[in-house]
């Protein structure tokens, strides 16, 4: 690897740098969900806290600008994201959600290292598809506690969670814009991101695949 592709991935994986592997820490230390900025408190600092999440929203935002709708596209994920939190709240889950959220990593994540520009309609579709899935997992860990703490606080949840992700897609994709100066899909930093978010679901997909072939064995992990 020559130094100059060694600096390229370094800057690849900077833009998902900010992540930490605690998965479901609550921003608030524990504290009980009492008031409406609690609300926004717990959902803004949610997806920081999962990196899986939070690879993957980076990973959204990078990827929307190249469907032509840099902007919208990553809330067509917001929305869904919040759908699928307001449903798991109201005890509506879906299944396989973990396995999904791997999946969802690996394959934005290989369309982006593919370097192909992305159709409008169904970059929208799997956006929305996997952000169901996201949100499931984010309801099924914090919202429902949000959620018996009072509406207020749910709403708040809600409102920092939705208001944080899209922040992390757009400014995901301003580092492309502007520190890459990406314009065209194949440029090499933006492929090389595309392999860190596929890589790591990779590895996701094949743990959740590996603990449901030893849960069917009978096995301990």
């Amino acid at each position: 690897m020559t130094q100059a592709t060694k600096r390229t991935f370094a800057a690849a994986v900077s833009v998902f740098a900010v992540s930490t592997p605690a998965l479901a820490h609550h921003p608030l230390g524990g504290l009980p969900m009492e008031t409406f900025a609690h609300g926004v408190l717990s959902g803004a600092g949610h997806p920081v806290l999962g990196f899986d999440h939070l690879f993957f929203v980076l990973i959204v935002g990078i990827a929307a600008l190249f469907t032509g709708r840099k902007y919208l596209s990553p809330a067509f994920y917001i929305a869904a994201m919040l759908i699928g939190t307001l449903m798991m709240s109201g005890g509506f889950g879906l299944p396989a959600k973990e396995l999904v959220i791997g999946l969802s990593l690996l394959v934005i994540g290989g369309l982006v290292l593919a370097g192909h520009r992305l159709a409008l309609l169904p970059a929208f579709g799997l956006f929305a598809f996997f952000g169901l899935f996201h949100g499931s997992a984010f309801g099924d860990s914090i919202a429902a506690q949000e959620a018996a703490m009072g509406a207020q606080v749910l709403v708040g949840y809600l409102i920092g969670l939705g208001v944080i992700q899209y922040a992390l897609a757009v400014a995901a994709g301003r580092v492309a814009e502007k520190l890459w100066q990406v314009s065209e899909v194949p440029a090499v930093q933006v492929r090389l991101a595309g392999a860190v978010a596929a890589g790591i679901g990779l590895f996701l997909t094949l743990e959740n695949v590996e603990g449901i072939v030893f849960d069917a064995m009978g096995w301990a992990a």
